[in-house]
Protein backbone atom coordinates (compact mmCIF):
# COMPACT_ATOMS: atom_id res chain seq x y z
CA UNK A 1 0.00 0.00 0.00
CA UNK A 2 1.24 3.32 -0.87
CA UNK A 3 1.59 5.75 2.24
CA UNK A 4 -0.89 8.29 0.55
CA UNK A 5 -3.77 5.36 0.63
CA UNK A 6 -2.21 4.15 3.97
CA UNK A 7 -2.91 8.24 5.72
CA UNK A 8 -6.40 8.13 3.75
CA UNK A 9 -7.45 5.25 5.02
CA UNK A 10 -6.03 5.64 8.57
CA UNK A 11 -8.65 9.06 8.34
CA UNK A 12 -11.85 6.81 7.43
CA UNK A 13 -11.86 3.59 8.62
CA UNK A 14 -10.14 3.25 12.52
CA UNK A 15 -11.29 1.59 15.53
CA UNK A 16 -14.64 3.60 16.40
CA UNK A 17 -15.63 4.39 20.03
CA UNK A 18 -19.13 4.48 20.34
CA UNK A 19 -21.10 6.66 23.32
CA UNK A 20 -24.14 4.20 25.35
CA UNK A 21 -27.58 4.88 25.13
CA UNK A 22 -29.16 3.80 28.63
CA UNK A 23 -32.98 2.78 29.18
CA UNK A 24 -34.49 3.10 32.85
CA UNK A 25 -37.44 0.50 32.48
CA UNK A 26 -38.79 -0.15 35.59
CA UNK A 27 -37.01 -3.80 36.41
CA UNK A 28 -33.53 -2.19 35.65
CA UNK A 29 -31.00 -1.72 38.24
CA UNK A 30 -27.39 0.45 38.72
CA UNK A 31 -25.00 -2.29 38.14
CA UNK A 32 -23.67 -1.33 34.14
CA UNK A 33 -22.25 2.15 35.86
CA UNK A 34 -21.04 0.60 38.81
CA UNK A 35 -19.37 -2.75 37.17
CA UNK A 36 -17.77 -0.84 34.04
CA UNK A 37 -17.14 2.58 35.69
CA UNK A 38 -18.86 4.84 34.49
CA UNK A 39 -18.98 8.35 35.87
CA UNK A 40 -23.51 8.50 35.14
CA UNK A 41 -25.96 10.58 37.59
CA UNK A 42 -27.56 7.84 40.06
CA UNK A 43 -30.29 5.89 39.00
CA UNK A 44 -31.93 3.11 36.76
CA UNK A 45 -29.63 1.78 34.00
CA UNK A 46 -31.63 -1.13 33.18
CA UNK A 47 -30.22 -2.07 29.39
CA UNK A 48 -27.08 0.22 27.84
CA UNK A 49 -27.09 -0.04 23.94
CA UNK A 50 -23.55 0.09 22.89
CA UNK A 51 -24.10 -0.34 19.59
CA UNK A 52 -27.37 1.09 17.93
CA UNK A 53 -28.62 1.70 14.92
CA UNK A 54 -32.14 2.62 15.68
CA UNK A 55 -34.46 5.58 15.70
CA UNK A 56 -35.28 4.80 19.44
CA UNK A 57 -31.60 5.05 20.44
CA UNK A 58 -29.19 5.68 17.70
CA UNK A 59 -25.53 5.20 18.75
CA UNK A 60 -22.94 8.24 17.95
CA UNK A 61 -19.45 8.01 17.79
CA UNK A 62 -17.13 9.97 20.37
CA UNK A 63 -13.78 9.46 18.64
CA UNK A 64 -11.41 10.41 15.90
CA UNK A 65 -12.34 11.93 12.20
CA UNK A 66 -15.93 10.78 12.85
CA UNK A 67 -16.38 12.09 16.59
CA UNK A 68 -20.29 13.50 17.05
CA UNK A 69 -21.55 11.60 13.97
CA UNK A 70 -24.40 8.85 13.96
CA UNK A 71 -23.69 5.35 13.26
CA UNK A 72 -26.88 5.76 10.83
CA UNK A 73 -24.69 8.55 8.63
CA UNK A 74 -21.59 6.79 8.63
CA UNK A 75 -23.12 3.83 7.19
CA UNK A 76 -24.87 6.27 4.70
CA UNK A 77 -21.69 7.13 3.52
CA UNK A 78 -19.28 4.42 3.78
CA UNK A 79 -22.08 1.21 3.28
CA UNK A 80 -20.11 -1.81 2.73
CA UNK A 81 -16.97 -0.69 3.80
CA UNK A 82 -18.20 -0.17 7.54
CA UNK A 83 -20.60 -2.88 7.99
CA UNK A 84 -19.06 -5.54 5.73
CA UNK A 85 -19.99 -7.06 2.20
CA UNK A 86 -22.60 -9.51 4.15
CA UNK A 87 -25.16 -7.67 5.56
CA UNK A 88 -28.38 -7.79 3.75
CA UNK A 89 -29.32 -3.65 3.65
CA UNK A 90 -27.95 -0.18 4.21
CA UNK A 91 -28.84 -0.25 8.31
CA UNK A 92 -26.32 -2.04 11.56
CA UNK A 93 -27.52 -5.60 11.23
CA UNK A 94 -27.40 -5.85 14.85
CA UNK A 95 -28.18 -4.48 18.41
CA UNK A 96 -25.74 -5.33 20.92
CA UNK A 97 -26.77 -4.19 24.77
CA UNK A 98 -25.70 -4.87 28.05
CA UNK A 99 -28.57 -5.87 30.83
CA UNK A 100 -29.29 -5.22 33.85
CA UNK A 101 -32.15 -7.09 35.46
CA UNK A 102 -32.68 -5.79 38.98
CA UNK A 103 -35.94 -7.82 39.24
CA UNK A 104 -36.85 -10.63 36.66
CA UNK A 105 -38.25 -9.17 33.23
CA UNK A 106 -41.24 -10.00 31.32
CA UNK A 107 -42.48 -13.34 29.66
CA UNK A 108 -41.55 -12.38 26.03
CA UNK A 109 -41.06 -13.97 22.24
CA UNK A 110 -40.04 -12.24 19.35
CA UNK A 111 -40.98 -13.70 15.83
CA UNK A 112 -38.32 -15.33 13.99
CA UNK A 113 -37.79 -14.29 10.20
CA UNK A 114 -40.76 -16.61 8.60
CA UNK A 115 -43.12 -14.85 10.53
CA UNK A 116 -42.03 -11.34 10.87
CA UNK A 117 -42.81 -11.63 6.62
CA UNK A 118 -46.39 -13.12 7.54
CA UNK A 119 -47.38 -11.09 10.89
CA UNK A 120 -45.42 -8.04 10.54
CA UNK A 121 -42.97 -6.75 13.06
CA UNK A 122 -39.16 -6.87 12.92
CA UNK A 123 -37.56 -11.00 12.88
CA UNK A 124 -35.28 -11.28 16.71
CA UNK A 125 -32.85 -13.97 17.37
CA UNK A 126 -30.82 -13.13 20.13
CA UNK A 127 -28.43 -14.79 22.57
CA UNK A 128 -27.24 -13.69 26.26
CA UNK A 129 -23.70 -14.14 27.51
CA UNK A 130 -23.67 -13.84 31.30
CA UNK A 131 -21.69 -11.83 32.39
CA UNK A 132 -22.19 -11.71 36.20
CA UNK A 133 -25.19 -12.88 37.92
CA UNK A 134 -26.00 -13.33 41.71
CA UNK A 135 -26.34 -16.86 43.14
CA UNK A 136 -29.22 -18.92 42.09
CA UNK A 137 -29.97 -16.21 39.46
CA UNK A 138 -31.50 -17.95 36.51
CA UNK A 139 -32.94 -17.54 32.77
CA UNK A 140 -36.14 -18.90 31.50
CA UNK A 141 -35.85 -19.84 27.93
CA UNK A 142 -38.51 -22.01 26.13
CA UNK A 143 -40.86 -24.51 27.08
CA UNK A 144 -40.66 -27.80 29.44
CA UNK A 145 -41.25 -30.72 27.82
CA UNK A 146 -45.08 -31.31 26.39
CA UNK A 147 -46.28 -28.28 26.92
CA UNK A 148 -48.54 -27.51 24.47
CA UNK A 149 -50.36 -24.26 23.20
CA UNK A 150 -53.48 -25.51 25.48
CA UNK A 151 -51.71 -26.14 28.08
CA UNK A 152 -49.85 -22.80 28.15
CA UNK A 153 -52.85 -20.55 27.90
CA UNK A 154 -54.09 -23.08 30.98
CA UNK A 155 -51.16 -22.13 33.08
CA UNK A 156 -51.34 -18.23 31.66
CA UNK A 157 -55.05 -18.10 32.85
CA UNK A 158 -54.27 -19.32 36.12
CA UNK A 159 -51.19 -16.92 36.32
CA UNK A 160 -48.99 -19.82 37.14
CA UNK A 161 -46.96 -19.68 33.57
CA UNK A 162 -43.69 -20.79 35.19
CA UNK A 163 -44.43 -24.02 35.87
CA UNK A 164 -44.12 -24.66 31.97
CA UNK A 165 -41.38 -22.43 31.45
CA UNK A 166 -38.02 -24.34 31.39
CA UNK A 167 -35.44 -23.03 33.61
CA UNK A 168 -31.49 -22.71 33.19
CA UNK A 169 -29.33 -21.59 35.55
CA UNK A 170 -27.47 -18.14 34.65
CA UNK A 171 -23.78 -19.23 35.08
CA UNK A 172 -20.96 -16.26 34.24
CA UNK A 173 -19.00 -17.25 31.13
CA UNK A 174 -21.94 -19.33 29.29
CA UNK A 175 -24.36 -17.97 26.76
CA UNK A 176 -27.89 -18.77 26.32
CA UNK A 177 -29.08 -19.03 22.68
CA UNK A 178 -32.84 -17.65 21.95
CA UNK A 179 -33.91 -18.24 18.54
CA UNK A 180 -37.15 -16.19 17.09
CA UNK A 181 -40.30 -18.08 18.67
CA UNK A 182 -38.72 -19.19 21.82
CA UNK A 183 -40.37 -18.25 24.82
CA UNK A 184 -38.05 -16.28 27.40
CA UNK A 185 -37.36 -14.41 30.54
CA UNK A 186 -34.42 -12.66 31.88
CA UNK A 187 -34.46 -13.19 35.85
CA UNK A 188 -33.78 -10.91 38.34
CA UNK A 189 -29.72 -11.02 39.38
CA UNK A 190 -28.48 -11.32 35.80
CA UNK A 191 -25.98 -8.88 34.43
CA UNK A 192 -25.72 -9.87 30.22
CA UNK A 193 -24.26 -8.87 27.25
CA UNK A 194 -26.82 -9.49 24.34
CA UNK A 195 -26.11 -9.52 21.18
CA UNK A 196 -29.37 -9.82 18.47
CA UNK A 197 -30.68 -8.80 15.25
CA UNK A 198 -31.52 -5.24 14.99
CA UNK A 199 -34.77 -5.48 16.06
CA UNK A 200 -36.88 -3.81 18.87
CA UNK A 201 -40.20 -6.21 18.44
CA UNK A 202 -41.07 -7.68 21.52
CA UNK A 203 -44.80 -9.73 22.37
CA UNK A 204 -44.80 -9.93 26.47
CA UNK A 205 -47.25 -12.32 27.23
CA UNK A 206 -46.85 -12.16 31.35
CA UNK A 207 -45.76 -10.10 33.30
CA UNK A 208 -45.59 -11.75 37.31
CA UNK A 209 -48.67 -9.45 37.88
CA UNK A 210 -46.35 -6.18 38.06
CA UNK A 211 -47.70 -2.60 37.99
CA UNK A 212 -45.59 0.22 36.32
CA UNK A 213 -45.06 3.57 37.29
CA UNK A 214 -48.61 4.75 37.67
CA UNK A 215 -50.50 1.69 39.02
CA UNK A 216 -51.36 0.07 35.81
CA UNK A 217 -50.67 -3.46 34.71
CA UNK A 218 -48.11 -3.01 30.86
CA UNK A 219 -49.30 -3.55 27.95
CA UNK A 220 -49.68 -7.82 27.12
CA UNK A 221 -49.39 -8.88 23.46
CA UNK A 222 -50.74 -12.28 24.16
CA UNK A 223 -52.84 -12.63 20.42
CA UNK A 224 -49.76 -11.54 18.50
CA UNK A 225 -47.68 -13.85 20.92
CA UNK A 226 -49.50 -16.95 20.53
CA UNK A 227 -48.85 -16.53 16.45
CA UNK A 228 -45.29 -16.47 16.65
CA UNK A 229 -44.14 -19.08 19.65
CA UNK A 230 -42.43 -22.23 18.50
CA UNK A 231 -44.69 -24.75 19.90
CA UNK A 232 -42.24 -27.73 18.87
CA UNK A 233 -39.34 -25.84 20.74
CA UNK A 234 -36.97 -27.91 22.21
CA UNK A 235 -36.23 -27.12 26.20
CA UNK A 236 -33.30 -24.83 26.37
CA UNK A 237 -30.16 -25.03 27.99
CA UNK A 238 -26.98 -23.22 28.76
CA UNK A 239 -24.04 -22.87 26.00
CA UNK A 240 -20.38 -23.86 27.65
CA UNK A 241 -18.01 -21.84 25.14
CA UNK A 242 -15.80 -24.36 22.64
CA UNK A 243 -12.52 -24.00 22.55
CA UNK A 244 -11.03 -23.29 19.17
CA UNK A 245 -7.51 -23.54 18.13
CA UNK A 246 -4.79 -21.14 18.82
CA UNK A 247 -1.51 -20.99 17.14
CA UNK A 248 -0.20 -19.17 19.90
CA UNK A 249 -0.53 -18.03 23.50
CA UNK A 250 -4.01 -16.68 23.15
CA UNK A 251 -7.24 -19.06 23.93
CA UNK A 252 -10.31 -18.33 21.33
CA UNK A 253 -13.23 -19.65 22.50
CA UNK A 254 -16.48 -19.89 20.17
CA UNK A 255 -19.60 -18.97 21.90
CA UNK A 256 -22.71 -18.55 19.11
CA UNK A 257 -22.71 -19.23 16.10
CA UNK A 258 -25.66 -18.59 14.25
CA UNK A 259 -26.72 -17.69 10.91
CA UNK A 260 -27.36 -13.78 12.05
CA UNK A 261 -23.54 -13.51 13.94
CA UNK A 262 -20.88 -14.82 15.35
CA UNK A 263 -19.81 -14.60 18.96
CA UNK A 264 -16.02 -15.20 20.29
CA UNK A 265 -14.10 -14.92 23.15
CA UNK A 266 -10.10 -14.31 23.53
CA UNK A 267 -8.33 -14.73 26.79
CA UNK A 268 -5.38 -12.77 26.00
CA UNK A 269 -2.06 -13.48 26.94
CA UNK A 270 0.11 -11.54 24.49
CA UNK A 271 -0.53 -9.45 21.63
CA UNK A 272 -2.46 -10.89 18.34
CA UNK A 273 -3.09 -9.17 14.77
CA UNK A 274 -6.49 -10.13 13.54
CA UNK A 275 -7.00 -10.58 10.00
CA UNK A 276 -10.44 -10.58 8.50
CA UNK A 277 -12.38 -10.20 5.47
CA UNK A 278 -14.50 -7.51 4.41
CA UNK A 279 -17.73 -9.14 4.68
CA UNK A 280 -18.19 -8.13 7.66
CA UNK A 281 -17.48 -5.35 10.53
CA UNK A 282 -16.63 -6.63 14.25
CA UNK A 283 -17.28 -5.25 17.48
CA UNK A 284 -14.63 -5.76 20.88
CA UNK A 285 -16.34 -5.72 24.15
CA UNK A 286 -14.03 -5.74 27.00
CA UNK A 287 -15.13 -8.31 29.44
CA UNK A 288 -12.65 -8.14 32.17
CA UNK A 289 -8.55 -6.35 31.97
CA UNK A 290 -7.54 -3.68 29.95
CA UNK A 291 -5.83 -3.78 26.34
CA UNK A 292 -5.19 -1.58 23.24
CA UNK A 293 -6.47 -1.64 20.25
CA UNK A 294 -4.78 -0.28 17.05
CA UNK A 295 -6.06 -0.48 13.63
CA UNK A 296 -4.64 1.44 10.79
CA UNK A 297 -2.40 3.69 13.06
CA UNK A 298 -5.07 4.38 15.08
CA UNK A 299 -4.61 3.10 19.33
CA UNK A 300 -7.66 3.29 21.84
CA UNK A 301 -7.19 1.81 25.28
CA UNK A 302 -10.44 0.22 26.20
CA UNK A 303 -11.08 -0.86 29.84
CA UNK A 304 -14.12 -3.16 30.76
CA UNK A 305 -17.10 -2.52 29.34
CA UNK A 306 -16.30 -0.56 26.69
CA UNK A 307 -17.10 -1.35 22.86
CA UNK A 308 -15.60 -0.90 19.75
CA UNK A 309 -16.71 -1.02 16.76
CA UNK A 310 -13.79 -2.16 13.76
CA UNK A 311 -14.65 -1.17 10.17
CA UNK A 312 -15.32 -4.27 7.55
CA UNK A 313 -12.43 -2.41 5.29
CA UNK A 314 -9.73 -2.34 7.87
CA UNK A 315 -8.37 -5.38 7.15
CA UNK A 316 -7.04 -6.21 9.91
CA UNK A 317 -6.73 -4.95 13.38
CA UNK A 318 -4.09 -5.83 16.42
CA UNK A 319 -5.70 -6.33 20.19
CA UNK A 320 -2.62 -6.45 22.99
CA UNK A 321 -3.29 -7.10 26.38
CA UNK A 322 -1.97 -4.52 28.85
CA UNK A 323 -2.94 -6.10 32.47
CA UNK A 324 -3.24 -9.79 32.78
CA UNK A 325 -6.02 -11.84 33.01
CA UNK A 326 -7.65 -9.39 29.88
CA UNK A 327 -10.41 -11.03 28.08
CA UNK A 328 -12.81 -9.75 25.26
CA UNK A 329 -15.99 -10.81 23.24
CA UNK A 330 -15.11 -10.40 19.37
CA UNK A 331 -18.93 -10.01 17.77
CA UNK A 332 -19.69 -10.11 13.60
CA UNK A 333 -22.10 -11.03 10.98
CA UNK A 334 -22.20 -14.19 9.03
Amino acid sequence: MKESESINMTKEFYPLLIQPIYKDYLWGGSRIPKVFNRDLEPGIYAESWEVSDRPEGMSMITNGKHADRSLQELITTMGADLIGTAAKSEVFPLLIKLIDAKQRLSVQVHPNDKQAAKYGGEAKTEMWYVLDAEPESKVFAGLTAGTNKSLFEEQLEKEELEEVLQSVPATPGESIYIPGGRVHAIGEGCLLLEVQQNSNTTYRVYDWGRLDTNGAPRELHVKEAMQVINWRDKPATSLPSKELESSNANNWWEIVDCPFFKVLRVDLNESEVIAYDNSSFHVIFTVKGTLAIEGNGVEIEATPGMSCLLPAALDEYKLTPLTDDTSVIQISIT
